[in-house]
């Protein structure tokens, strides 16, 4: 009898004769996020199987799997010999470890038989190891409708036996989607809209503004360390960390006060897309929510879109704040995110930001100086990290 972990993917059944592709890349994955535990990875029949984790380090293997995109679900499973009474007294086991941890069980058996060579049918496993299931056990009653355990055989090259099902993070392989590259602040938004975007199968690289010495070095960290949590979800993320002090004062000092925070975005948006393209990067990605602030009305958008070629995704711009911040508790970025660290978009914000730019004004007024320099030196003096997560309590 021997430990295994069933991988289950759902999406990826869509994708057609391009199946082989994801469910590529999905084992890459795996193998990434196990990296450092003894294991073996293989796939059949709709099945991802990884086989050989030694008990002591079971239940780290599934927390990492929980973390990667494009599982649907877990389930840590025995793997034994397809012989019937085997079979039975697998099952009969794991039952009566569920019959000791609570009182009147319910129950229903699930039996898959992809070898129909195998001498019982689905239906007739069902039925027979339901059977014996409730002889053995008096107290367990079967619920075809809302079972609490729901103990499932798949007659495969082996028997597999399990009785639990573990939710994971769903969404498409981390690389199954092309590259993009994030603004990432310091606040909440940011993190989770390149969550969003990473489980949809794009490979992260971020860019953050810093105006120091406005802004301090523990604003730095913050986002360094935000980006590292990230990753955790979206694999190894490249950090590019641009100084933007000169071009902010810069646009405070020659710009209308009330169009310094667009013309700031648009300028953002400029740099971010030089730094995507030389990176690969399809596409921008932001953490903007429709008319949360005064630089995310609908207009302010259109005049900040106006600044680039390349698409910029917003993939929280339907969500209310509070969701936001309910992602970014579940995924484990909101303790650091409420951080008393500013980043540069809180500096020199104006009293009374315009909310509803005009697009022509917003380009004589931008127009009216000359920062392609000031952009130059920023990109050149960019320092550029490889930010990689590694768990304290990993192997």
């Amino acid at each position: 009898m021997e430990r295994v972990l069933l991988v289950r993917y759902t999406e990826i059944h869509l994708k057609g004769l391009n199946r082989p592709f994801f469910e590529q890349k999905l084992i890459d994955n795996i193998k990434r996020a196990l990296y450092g535990i003894k294991a073996n990875v293989e796939r059949e029949q709709g099945r991802i199987y990884i086989i050989g984790i030694s008990d002591d380090v079971f239940d780290e293997a599934i927390e990492r799997l929980k973390r990667v995109f494009g599982i649907h679900s877990i389930s840590p499973a025995y793997a034994v010999d397809k012989d019937w009474d085997t079979v039975v007294a697998t099952a009969l086991s794991l039952i009566e470890k569920q019959v000791a941890l609570r009182e009147n069980l319910t129950f229903k058996v699930f039996a898959r038989r992809s070898d129909k060579h195998y001498f019982m049918n689905s239906d007739g496993i069902n039925r027979e190891l339901g059977h014996l299931v409730l002889e053995r056990f008096p107290s367990v009653r079967v619920d075809i409708h809302e079972p609490q355990i729901k103990l499932s055989v798949e007659i495969r090259d082996k028997a597999y036996i399990y009785a639990e099902e573990i939710p994971c993070s769903k969404g498409m392989p981390v690389g199954s989607s092309g590259k993009a590259t994030l603004l990432i602040s310091g606040g909440i938004d940011s993190p989770v809209a390149g969550y969003f975007m990473a489980k949809r199968g794009i490979v992260l690289s971020a860019v953050h503004f810093f105006s120091f010495p406005y802004t301090s070095d523990r604003a730095r960290d913050k986002v360094v360390e935000l980006t590292r949590l990230l990753s955790s979800y979206a694999g190894n993320i490249k950090l590019f960390l641009v100084p933007f002090t000169e071009i902010q004062e810069a646009i405070y000092e020659n710009c209308p006060s009330k169009e310094t925070t667009v013309i700031m975005r648009r300028l953002m948006m400029k740099i971010s897309e030089m730094i995507a393209i030389s990176e690969g990067s399809r596409a921008l990605i932001t953490g903007e929510a429709l008319g949360q602030v005064a630089s995310q009305t609908l207009e302010s958008i259109c005049a900040t879109d106006d600044a680039v070629r390349i698409p910029v995704l917003r993939p929280l711009i339907g969500f209310d704040k509070d969701d936001i911040m309910d992602w970014a508790r579940r995924i484990g970025t909101y303790e650091t995110s409420i951080l008393p660290y500013e980043d540069c978009c809180t500096v020199f914000v104006p009293k009374h930001p315009v909310t509803k730019p005009v697009l022509e004004d917003i380009r004589a007024s931008e127009a009216s100086f000359d920062f392609s320099d000031m952009i130059d030196r920023a990109i050149e003096k960019t320092e550029a990290l490889s930010v990689k997560y590694s768990d304290p309590k990993a192997i």
